[in-house]
């Protein structure tokens, strides 16, 4: 785990990844670990919550076996139901969250200045107890000084050949070179892009001369991730089947500018780098906020110079994250078609009942662009789906009209206190009330869309009174959308 966000720098953050059997799977890159974030602000005046979670494969677990002298080691396949539930329980993420804070404050008060931490840590499996195997300096992001904005951006797009967890923002392109064991790595040629199942520490002169790297294996706390992080050179890891999907000597390009993913394209995709002096940029005298829907990039984007952000909608995360509709959800025995029914189960396996996947997914997209901009206000659009768009969702068809004009119909306001959506609202205010109440990040705001008179507006704020979300209670101001030119009479 380390005491901040690996990847953008961000500080306010702690991030722990783990899997089962001991950590060296994690270290080498050999699995796709859970990944955790615990928001420190927020936790430092009491509020025990989770941030944000990604849920890895963790295929394999290394575990002590019975040598012919001695005991040694050994991987074995983790079992389908290892694999998908999280490895540790949230009070275990929180307890390793408190240990970074004491450790990095610590080494902060001997340093005299802020030391971010690069801590590994274990859970006994005898005794179930937590503890910390090491702790030293991290030295790479919290290393990077100055002001200046260095942004990576494509110019175009190809063939996608594979996918996995990006590791760094730039991007590069260059021949493939498959890499199957140690004993081939002489066949390396310096620019090349690296791509092999997984990475070892006696790789790395090879490693240094690579203009990318992709791994089947592996988490953003993996040998791998952790040297390209080193050398400033993109990486995808845990890109499971790269090694199949990629030939050698073929141009790719991997791109690691477009959020979590890395994604590695066919061809030479143009790209431009684009570099900003944030230091000299004047500033308007009315504030400036920035609009983003997207949790992936809230952390890089926070470091723009800004005043918080005025518009976050929530159709990403539930196009993104969800993708099932609400109703859907909280009734899928409406749901007659099997196979749909089916995926529904499969998306929100252990959860203790849809609606429960809805309201944690929801929460945690938004919570992780509040936490990016904390304190700054952050205006958090109520869901604005049309019916149409609505009906695209997992289950949607069965919830929703067909109109003729979805642009001027059933959506925004009118929608939230009618009966065939006031269940799918509670969620999306259930969801509010966590972010706020249970992860204390009350620099959220909330904005009603499309609403068409006041009368309207009366119902929906009275209705998300009753749900929790009181106008003016704990400091929560609600917005209206200017959309129609009614709103302005």
């Amino acid at each position: 785990m380390f005491s901040l966000d690996t990847e953008t720098g961000f500080r306010d953050v702690v991030f722990i990844t783990g899997a089962y059997g001991l950590g060296e799977n994690v270290v080498q890159g050999a699995v796709d670990p859970d990944e955790f974030y615990v928001f420190k602000p927020t936790f430092a005046k009491g509020h025990r919550a989770v941030l944000r979670r990604r849920l890895g494969s963790k295929k394999l677990k290394m575990v002590y076996a019975e040598g012919d002298a001695h005991i040694t080691t050994c991987n074995v396949p983790a079992s389908d139901a290892e694999q998908e539930s999280f490895c540790i329980t949230d009070n275990d993420v929180l307890a390793l969250a408190d240990y970074a804070i004491k450790v990095e404050k610590h080494y902060s008060a001997k340093a005299g200045h802020p030391e971010p931490m690069d801590i590994e840590w274990a859970k006994d499996g005898l005794d179930g107890q937590l503890y910390l195997v090491q702790a030293r300096p991290e030295t790479v992001v919290s290393q990077k000084h100055g002001n200046v904005l260095q942004e990576y951006r494509l110019k175009g797009t190809g063939p996608v050949l594979s996918q996995g967890r990006a590791v760094g923002t730039r991007i590069a392109s260059g021949p493939v070179r498959v890499i199957v064991g140690a004993a081939r790595l002489g066949e390396f040629r310096p620019g090349e892009v690296l791509v092999t199942d997984t990475t070892a520490p006696d790789w790395e002169p090879v490693m240094k001369t690579a203009a990318a790297i992709v791994t089947n294996r592996g988490g953003r706390t993996c040998h791998a991730a952790i040297v390209a992080r080193e050398l400033g050179i993109p990486a995808a890891v845990g890109a499971e089947s790269a090694t199949a999907t990629v030939f050698n000597d073929h141009t790719v390009t991997v791109s690691c500018a477009e959020g979590e993913v890395g994604t590695v394209y066919q061809g030479a995709v143009p790209f431009e780098i684009v570099k900003t002096d944030l230091g000299n940029l004047p500033r308007p005298a009315t504030e400036m906020m920035v609009i983003l829907g997207n949790p992936e990039i809230a952390f890089k984007t926070s470091f723009l110079p800004n005043d918080g952000v005025g518009l976050a909608r929530m159709e990403f995360i539930i196009n993104e994250d969800i993708k099932a509709h609400p109703m859907a959800l909280v009734h899928p025995e409406r749901v007659e078609d099997p196979e749909t029914r089916r995926t529904l189960d499969i998306l929100t396996a252990g959860y203790a009942t849809p609606a429960d996947f809805f309201v944690e997914r929801l929460a945690e997209g938004v919570a992780t662009i509040a936490a990016a901009f904390y304190p700054k206000p952050v205006v958090v659009r109520l869901s604005d789906f049309k019916s149409n768009e609505y009906a695209s969702l997992l289950g949607g068809r069965w919830f929703e009209p067909a109109e003729a004009n979805p642009m001027l119909g059933f959506r925004g306001a009118s929608r939230y206190t009618h009966p065939a959506y006031a269940e799918g609202f509670a969620l999306e205010c259930a969801a509010m009330k966590r972010v706020r109440e249970v992860m204390g990040l009350t620099n959220v705001k909330l904005m009603i869309p499309f609403c068409r008179r006041v009368a309207e507006a009366e119902r929906v704020t009275g209705k998300m009174a009753e749900l929790g979300l009181e106008r003016g209670k704990a400091g929560l101001e609600i917005f209206v959308m200017c959309k129609i030119p009614n709103n302005v009479i």
